[in-house]
């Protein structure tokens, strides 16, 4: 056999072997727990309401219309639901799905634009990635997000460099109309145009000649980008009009059109950050991959200097979505993961060269050292010294034990990495480093997922509930969080979710009325204040770091009535998975 056919069948196995190896790291623990706060319950329920009620169009958070992202994410969920019939593994399907479709993206630019080994470090390099690893084990709009960003730039490099295929340009925009309807960001895709525009200006070498009589053709890329905006928007529009005048449909598209968007970035809210916040991001998130810089950062330059445009492109465009982010005072890390993708792509032709370098080697088994080294120390303070943050997590978590198996899962984690590096020393440090990962990932998906399960998605909690309140009698809900509704897996009347908690313990108090026998009340501690005699109420416990009660009528203290205060979340009863 030839040489180059030698190669070439070694470049496939070692492409199936790393989509192996990602199916492995993504997928492990998929159908070993249940959505997790404080993103995944709300995303689930509305899932799980479109395909009880039928109403796929307007997504609902129980009585309430769910107006804070399209329903993109909770249409993969439902529709996952459909074949898998089970929640528990539909609910992160699409994020695997979408980990495994930028995964191919990025490998088969690097293919297109390079060479295949090229396209297989990249690959790679993002499949090692932290924050990647991390996002797409969660079932979250950001990996979706990424996904079809990552499709759009697919599209329009393959045009602006491979081209011209104009059939890949309007794909790459019809793309990015999807990421449009997924998370509002999907058109940042079109920003590869301003370098495009750079190179194709200054001459630059490998950048597509469009001819001149192909400019009526541009257009049409925006013909697609809302034509793929179109099949949301237009039935959405059409049935919002056809509930007439129904004010919370008209509130449902002001908010989801302007307030969630233009709003939410020139007005942010909430998670406000200094314009340096993606510094160490870029530095600590993106590890191991970021260990590569002091490597391609001279290499970048000086194919910038040789006027390459396969590197200005993609590099031009992380660079303008970093200063996007970096504008507005709302930030989260997650904001800047489509970057991510072209990071890797870039970076992929120069890792054959970079992996055989000494400081690399070092700095990798250095990287994992450090993370082995206190995952051990910590597992084992834990377990011999019980150090105030164990016991006060432990007690946090519900464990009697005092978490023993969790903290054997971090001497587990350590030790393995630790041991990685002492077998496989500086020759193979790459190895140590991918299976130090490796290992992690495993661990957190068959160890942890089921150790932290009950706690974190309120599973527990709401069967005991399930249990106490007997099966012909109804349940309210008071001050209640989307993995209560969710993980009850009961009909159950809710008062509205973003209305005032004052105000939901008022009507909830008044339903419970019309019927004191057969009706039971499920509210969080602080909205009682002192109108529940607590020793006439059952004490549910701790879970998702709040208290929790169950009560009927003869426990209610009459015409008392919360203050306004008890709207207000304590910062200790915040979310946490």
């Amino acid at each position: 056999m030839p040489v180059a056919s030698q190669a070439t069948l070694q470049e496939r196995r070692y492409f199936w072997l790393l989509l192996i190896f990602a199916v492995v790291v993504i997928g492990a623990g998929i159908g070993l727990r249940d959505p997790w706060p404080s993103d995944e319950p709300r995303f689930t329920l509305a899932a799980k309401q479109m395909v009880e009620s039928g109403d796929w169009l307007f997504p609902h958070r129980g009585s309430e219309l769910y107006s804070d992202k399209p329903p993109m994410l909770m249409w993969t969920e439902a529709a996952s639901y459909r074949i898998l019939r089970s929640w528990r593994a539909a609910f992160l399907l699409p994020s695997l799905l979408a980990a495994l479709g930028t995964l191919l993206l990025v490998y088969d630019l690097g293919r297109r634009l390079w060479s295949r080994q090229a396209g297989l470090y990249a690959a790679a390099a993002l499949l090692v990635s932290f924050q990647f690893v991390y996002q797409v084990k969660r079932a979250q709009i950001d990996p979706l997000v990424m996904f079809y960003i990552t499709a759009a730039n697919w599209g329009l490099l393959v045009h602006l460099l491979k081209g011209p295929n104009w059939r890949a340009f309007w794909f790459g925009c019809f793309c990015a109309g999807l990421g449009v309807i997924t998370k509002g960001v999907g058109v940042l895709a079109l920003f590869m145009l301003v370098p495009y525009l750079v190179a194709w200006l200054g001459g630059w070498n490998g950048v597509s000649r469009m001819g001149p009589g192909a400019w009526w053709r541009w257009p049409l890329g925006l013909v697609a980008l809302l034509a793929a905006i179109a099949l949301w928007l237009v039935p959405m529009l059409l049935g919002a009009k056809a509930h007439g005048g129904d004010p919370a449909y008209a509130g449902y598209v002001n908010d989801i059109l302007f307030h969630q968007t233009a709003g939410r970035y020139s007005k942010s809210w909430d998670h406000h950050h200094s314009p340096f916040y993606y510094v160490p991001i870029v530095l600590f998130s993106w590890l191991p991959l970021s260990l590569t810089y002091p490597g391609t950062l001279p290499r970048w330059w000086q194919q910038l200097k040789a006027k390459d445009a396969r590197i200005l492109l993609p590099l031009g465009w992380i660079v303008l979505i970093l200063i996007f982010f970096a504008i507005p005072k709302g930030k989260r890390d997650v904001y800047i993961m489509p970057a991510l993708p072209m990071l890797a792509l870039i970076s992929g032709p120069f890792l054959h060269e970079l992996l055989q370098k000494r400081w690399l080697r070092i700095a990798g088994l250095v990287f994992i050292g450090i993370m082995g080294a206190a995952m051990l120390g910590v597992g084992a303070a834990a377990l011999i010294a019980h150090p105030k943050f164990a016991t006060e997590f432990a007690t946090a978590r519900g464990f009697d034990d005092g978490g023993h198996a969790l903290w054997w899962m971090f001497v587990a984690i350590g030790a393995v990495q630790l041991s990685l590096i002492a077998a496989l020393r500086l020759r193979h440090a790459v190895w140590a480093v991918c299976g130090g990962m490796l290992a992690m990932w495993l661990a957190w998906g068959l160890w942890a997922y089921p150790l932290l399960n009950d706690s974190s998605s309120a599973a527990a909690l709401m069967q005991d509930v399930r249990e106490r309140v007997p099966a012909n009698e109804q349940l309210g809900l008071v001050a209640w969080k989307e993995q209560n509704l969710l993980m009850l897996d009961r009909p159950a009347t809710d008062f509205g979710f973003t209305v005032p908690w004052h105000e939901q313990y008022v009507a909830a108090v008044k339903w419970q009325a019309q019927d004191p026998a057969h009706r039971w009340l499920f509210a969080l501690d602080g909205v009682m204040e002192q109108c529940v005699d607590r020793s006439k109420a059952i004490s549910l416990g701790h879970a998702n770091r709040r208290e929790w009660w169950l009560f009927k009528a003869d426990a209610v203290i009459a015409g008392c009535t919360p203050n306004e205060e008890v709207d207000r979340v304590p910062a200790n009863t915040a979310d946490s998975a």
